[in-house]
């Protein structure tokens, strides 16, 4: 069962093999005697590649609930702290932003526990079968996935000191005549804020587009223009003076961030601990599931 589940999640015989420290012939050998037991084809050729079959990667999902119901119970019968392995997973911005900045913490906390995170541009993908605990944007409604609200998000504009100097004005709409706007993959969030401001939504339509917020955030803290900013990931930059918000309008989203976590890690006692922790850490940091800036 741990081949079937190890080979479907790696997409490779020889990753499975590698993984399970065997060799690729007794992956296979493994794989034989189950589809023995099972009654049904495992793996099937694909011109020059070996894939599993869509029947046995519905069963080995099946699998990979149990072996992590199993684990779960595993920890919660120890007699000892928290070990293992936490994969968790959140869009590259939060990672970068708020998560790689405190993880630390966590870790210390849970010396035993081996960190693995991961991002998606998908910002609410929740299909990543090696993923413990996701942190999406918005949330999918997977099947077999549950959700809870973690963080809600303004939008307003946002840019730093340098940059906003160069203008006379200050909460004058009319300065973004003269403004670089940058904005994320399109210019919906700018049309958006225009249309709440009373402004014509086609003069968005101009500046930079990026495909990444990182980047947006780099060249807004260069003072290469305006964008709108999301004020959960850039709360720290506006509290400390480099980033301002020129105006007063926000938009406010009608998503968020969410935990969104694979029902058979519900019980998943370091889950649990990184829940709690996450949920903590954001109440210290003052940013809170229903604060309003």
């Amino acid at each position: 069962m741990r081949a079937i589940e190890s080979v479907a999640r790696n997409g490779a015989l020889w990753r499975a093999a590698t993984e399970l420290n065997v060799t690729r012939s007794a992956i296979s050998h493994q794989l034989r005697l189950l589809e023995r037991d099972l009654g049904f084809k495992i793996l099937e050729r694909s011109g020059n590649r070996t894939e599993i079959t869509p029947r046995a990667r519905a069963y080995a999902e099946d699998v990979r609930r149990a072996l992590n119901m199993i684990a779960s119970s595993t920890a919660r019968v120890a007699q000892h702290g928290l070990s293992g392995r936490l994969t968790v997973s959140a869009p590259p911005g939060f990672a970068a932003a708020w998560l790689c900045l405190n993880m630390g913490d966590f870790l210390a906390e849970n010396p035993e526990v081996v960190l693995n995170v991961v991002s998606s541009h998908g910002l609410a993908d929740t299909t990543n079968p090696g993923v413990d605990t996701f942190i999406t944007f918005g949330y999918d409604g997977r099947a077999h996935v549950a959700i809870e609200p973690l963080l809600s998000v303004e939008f307003t504009p946002l840019c730093s000191p340098a940059y906003l100097s160069r203008f006379k004005n200050y909460n004058d709409p009319s300065l973004l005549k003269g403004a670089t706007l940058l904005h994320m993959s399109d210019f919906t969030d700018w049309e958006n804020w225009m249309r709440l401001s009373g402004l014509p939504p086609e003069n968005a339509q101009r500046g930079i587009c990026y495909s990444d917020m990182n980047i947006v955030h780099t060249a807004v803290m260069a003072g290469e223009g305006i964008a709108i900013g999301d004020t959960v990931l850039w709360r720290k930059d506006l509290r400390e003076g480099r980033l301002m918000r020129p105006f007063a309008r926000s938009l406010h989203s009608d998503t968020g961030y969410f935990l969104c976590t694979p029902e058979e890690n519900l019980e998943n006692q370091i889950v649990l601990e990184f829940h709690n922790w996450l949920k903590t850490r954001l109440e210290v940091s003052r940013i809170r599931p229903n604060e309003k800036s």
